[in-house]
């Protein structure tokens, strides 16, 4: 993985981890699943009226929406509603990055190194570790939701990865259409038309600025920024590369949990969020294939140089 792709990877954990702050600025008056559908709907409407079709198959858009957007923040959002720590969930979310590794290999045939694998347990585990220490101190439901929604991110993961998009930002923003309907809908059963009623009357009150700041952050930063450079990263390289990033975003949201929320971590989470970065920064690093003496003067090519060209894209800038 180029040290640009890594570098930018970094960018978006840490723009991922802010976005649990908004989020939690957001729900302080909107309820979780009306959050949502606005926070999509934002996005969709510029998105038809001045980006191009992405020019990718409809089905892995469709998976992508579903996937990244209706399902991981409908569980997320009603988890972080019904009492899941802002910090906690941070961490939780980010099982995605095993469940996309697991899936990879399963679905997409990625083979993975040893190293990988190493860096990927070591990261887990001190994601296990936090978790448990954590889970004494929440409700089991919101942790199951919150995992639920990494799942979803994952399954999303890879219908970006076999979308191939010319263009992931146009892909990005068109699998933003996706959501807002079937969140909206969503909504109005289970939140009820009074509750969205309530929240969209009042939303240009003083009382409701910090969540449309919060709203403001999700939309631009959570979703345009990070999510595009996500998508582009996810282009490039194989999914089990680039997935180890994530476990970066709960570093991020627990510090500022703890700096902002006053949720504040055990000994037990500090030690165990360095195992998640060694791990992350281990799971990262590939080695290059060596090329013999012999080729390297005479500029012969190997399979993987000239035959296998889609993986070579992968794993060049």
């Amino acid at each position: 993985m180029p040290r640009r792709d890594r570098l930018l990877a970094v960018l978006t954990a840490v723009l991922w981890g802010c976005n649990f702050l908004a989020i939690h600025a957001m729900l302080t008056h909107f309820p979780p699943l009306l959050a949502g559908a606005i926070r999509f709907l934002l996005v969709a409407v510029p998105t038809i009226l001045l980006v191009p079709w992405p020019k990718v198959k409809l089905r892995w858009l469709v998976g992508y929406g579903l996937g990244f957007g209706t399902l991981q923040f409908a569980f997320l959002f009603v988890g972080l509603d019904t009492g899941m720590p802002t910090g906690l969930a941070s961490l939780v979310l980010q099982a995605s990055a095993p469940f996309t590794v697991v899936l990879g290999a399963l679905l997409l045939s990625e083979r993975l190194s040893t190293r990988q694998v190493v860096g990927i347990t070591f990261a887990v585990l001190g994601m296990a570790a936090i978790a448990w220490q954590r889970a004494e101190h929440a409700a089991l439901l919101p942790v199951i939701l919150t995992l639920l929604g990494a799942l979803s991110w994952a399954g999303g993961n890879l219908c970006a990865r076999r979308a191939e998009a010319p263009n992931p930002l146009h892909f990005t923003l068109w699998s933003s259409v996706v959501p807002p309907i079937p969140m909206f809908a969503l909504s109005l059963v289970f939140e009820g038309p009074d509750t969205q009623w309530q929240a969209l009357s009042t939303v240009f009150t003083p009382d409701a600025w910090l969540a449309l700041s919060g709203l403001a952050y999700v939309v631009v930063f959570g979703t345009v920024v990070g999510a595009g450079i996500w998508t582009t990263l996810m282009r490039r390289n194989p999914a089990s590369t680039v997935a180890p990033f994530s476990l970066l975003v709960p570093v991020v949201g627990l510090s500022l949990a703890f700096v902002v929320l006053d949720e504040r971590p055990t000994p037990v989470e500090i030690v165990a969020s360095v195992v998640v970065v060694g791990g992350v920064l281990l799971g990262s690093l590939s080695r290059r294939p060596r090329r013999t003496r012999i080729q390297t003067e005479t500029g012969a090519s190997t399979g993987s140089d000239r035959g296998d060209t889609r993986p070579a894209r992968m794993s060049s800038a």
